[in-house]
């Protein structure tokens, strides 16, 4: 894995990568022009590339049709990059599903190449891999995230329910950098966590808050 901001990333790999690599199939449940809903980027526009297969399977989440990779198509890279440079988007956002259990050096190559920035969203309960400008960390208690993510996360949001799920987002955040940006997101179909997390934030103003706003707009 390299992030795009470090000195030692190797320009030319990633482009010999993303040559070899653009027939490389990815199980692909959707991909779409949006704007983005949660988190720090909330309010842009984003090219979503939302891949299948998860191994964590919140019993909540709203996307539970990316569960089983095998329900989905195997699209070559080379499609959706370019379905996304038809677009006026600046960056791609890699969510499912859980992305990372995917190799995903040959994606991200290629929609660098492309002129994209890289945006990735996952429980960091794969290795990573890929080049990424920014690392959103969603934890789930059911599979904890592997340590070697935590020194690269910008964002750690934790979607929360109750009490433990604070004490859960307050476990990750002490292994992040100073620099990451934590966030507490209300879980949608639970109203009384939104009372929980503001009252925490108001006492811990280091956290924000972050909401689905995509769903108020009624984009997906």
């Amino acid at each position: 894995m390299y992030k795009t901001d470090q000195v030692d990333i190797s320009i030319q790999k990633g482009m010999n990568q993303a040559h070899a690599g653009i027939e490389t199939k990815y199980p692909l449940m959707e991909d779409f022009y949006t704007i983005q809903g949660e988190g720090v980027h909330t309010g842009r526009a984003a090219y979503f590339i939302r891949l299948a297969g998860c191994d964590v399977k919140c019993w909540w989440c709203d996307v539970k049709e990316s569960w089983d990779s095998d329900k989905h198509p195997k699209v070559p890279t080379g499609d959706i990059v370019n379905r996304a440079c038809k677009t006026d988007a600046s960056f791609a956002v890699i969510t499912g599903g859980e992305p990372l259990l995917h190799n995903l050096d040959p994606l991200t190559a290629a929609l660098k190449e492309s002129g994209l920035d890289v945006h990735i969203e996952t429980s960091g309960s794969s290795p990573l891999s890929g080049y990424l400008d920014w690392i959103t960390l969603s934890p789930k208690r059911f599979k904890e995230p592997m340590d070697e993510i935590f020194p690269y996360v910008d964002e750690l949001k934790v979607v929360v329910l109750k009490n433990k799920d604070i004490e859960w987002a307050e476990m990750n955040a002490a292994k992040c950098p100073d620099s990451t940006r934590l966030l507490l997101q209300p879980e949608w179909d639970t109203p009384s966590s939104v009372e929980l997390i503001i009252n925490y934030v108001k006492k811990n103003p280091r956290w924000g808050i972050s909401l689905q706003t995509h769903k108020f707009l009624g984009v997906p």
